[in-house]
């Protein structure tokens, strides 16, 4: 490697570090609101049935995650038109201020109704911030990195997003040594979110250092006054619209993936608990064990795909999750060894990983630059707000009806049918448009139609 190259390769890592790293941080204060609702729900709501506030609260979480499509428009639609950067920038500065809005608002008890009102705002500015990090930070990350390494790269994306789950729960444990009961109902809770907005603030200053991605830059040093209206429907959905079969792509790429995503994780951990009958001590530590695994697994897995393709990782996850979900938690819901759970559970997640680790890169590699930060982020917002949304609701509701076994079936199926797409679409790696488009993109607006096979 020549010292030029060298010199090229460290740009890169400290770009893909700077986009990821706001990434971890964006997750961990979404997770942070999960992890300590049971703590704050007293005081941001009346006094009364306990279970009532945890449902209150649990309203306000489900409020954020409908906000994730408009994020991943509105924000998507921002970094097509004005830059990777400056909406990386702004999601961040998006996410500091609700955190920190939850961080310093006073209880029910001193404010009233406004308290909840906060809560609900600080909430919907989060929910807008997370779906347009995906949008902005896979694109981001994808553009920056070196060409045929762009699968390792954007593989840090997730690295980042369960390493943000990794530091809520190591925070929460951490807290609950260190204070009493008490205290953690009184005002403990309000550290985590403190933490949260002054590392987004960090993260806000980091970014304003970091590079624009060539492909933006490309695409800007094109645009000519001439080209006026041209320049100013990059990221709109008039011209989303005349790419409808990878917006479609996404959705069936998306669907399996994170319904299986979020039921191997966050859903596992509950199951573990009221069907395996695994104590919730024990639990914690399986799953944080086993996340720790799945985060190294992600640059393996997206490295791989740098070198044998996309394609064939995903149909690996089609494959093995159609056939091997309902025996996996099947035989979860017979063991009560924490061994045993463990080694079912990294099955799960090996899985998945042919999924996580590169599901970014890949529907990046879709779309040209002027509108590939809306195309990645509002096909899979949506699609993850309908299936990965709903997946626990799901699944609790057929434990409720004592018919929990078809959720298993409703998985491997979600898998099934995106299983169909990875198997006809063509490889992107091949095609991307990253590496294909060079500066002509900003300028012929035809959609690309050869991406599915046949």
């Amino acid at each position: 490697m020549t010292t030029t190259q060298a010199g090229g390769e460290r740009r890169v890592v400290a770009n893909v570090l700077r986009g990821s790293i706001g990434n971890l941080v964006e997750w961990y204060d979404w997770y942070v609101y999960a992890a300590f609702s049971v703590y704050f729900a007293k005081a941001f709501f009346p006094d009364g049935d306990p279970t009532a506030q945890l449902l209150s609260t649990a309203a306000v979480f489900a409020v954020g995650f409908i906000m994730r499509p408009i994020g991943g428009w509105a924000l998507g639609r921002y970094a097509d038109r004005f830059g990777r950067r400056a909406a990386l920038t702004l999601s961040v500065t998006v996410m500091a201020a609700g955190s920190l809005m939850i961080a310093v608002t006073p209880g029910f008890q001193t404010i009233g109704i406004a308290a909840p009102v906060l809560l609900l705002m600080a909430r919907l500015l989060q929910g807008l911030s997370v779906g347009g990090e995906y949008a902005t930070s896979a694109t981001y990350l994808s553009e920056v990195a070196s060409p045929g390494r762009r699968g390792f790269y954007s593989s840090f994306q997730y690295v980042t997003l369960v390493a943000g789950q990794l530091v809520a729960l190591g925070v929460q444990i951490v807290l609950q040594q260190v204070l009493s009961s008490e205290q953690m109902y009184s005002w403990g809770w309000r550290i985590p979110f403190l933490i949260g907005s002054g590392g987004a603030i960090v993260v806000m200053l980091l970014r304003r250092g970091m590079d624009e991605s060539d492909s933006f830059k490309a695409m800007e040093n094109t645009s000519t006054t001439g080209e006026a209206t041209a320049s100013s429907s990059r990221g709109s959905l008039r011209v989303l619209l005349q790419y409808p079969r990878e917006c479609l792509l996404v959705v069936g790429l998306t669907m399996g993936g994170t319904v299986a995503f979020y039921t191997y994780t966050t859903y596992m951990q509950k199951f573990m608990i009221n069907t395996a009958g695994i104590s919730k001590d024990t639990v914690a530590w399986i799953n944080f064990v086993a996340l720790l695994v799945f985060v190294v697994l992600q640059p393996i897995a997206g490295g791989l795909s740098d070198r044998i393709g996309r394609r064939k990782l995903l149909i690996f996850f089609g494959v093995a999750g159609t056939l091997l979900t309902v025996p996996i938690m099947t035989a979860l819901a017979h063991t009560s060894n924490p061994l045993a759970a463990f080694g079912l559970m990294m099955v799960a997640l090996v899985i998945v990983t042919g999924y996580t680790s590169i599901n970014s890169i890949v529907k990046a590699e879709l779309f040209p630059t002027k509108i590939r930060a809306l195309g990645v982020g509002l096909p899979y917002a949506l699609t993850v707000a309908v299936f990965g949304g709903t997946a626990e609701m799901i699944a609790l509701a057929l434990k409720k009806a004592d018919l929990e076994s078809l959720y298993f079936f409703y998985v491997a199926g979600c898998i099934a049918v995106s299983l169909v797409t990875y198997y006809f679409m063509r490889e992107t790696s091949a095609e991307s448009t990253i590496d294909a488009e060079a500066v002509v993109d900003a300028v012929e607006p035809e959609p690309t139609m050869a991406t599915v096979r046949g």
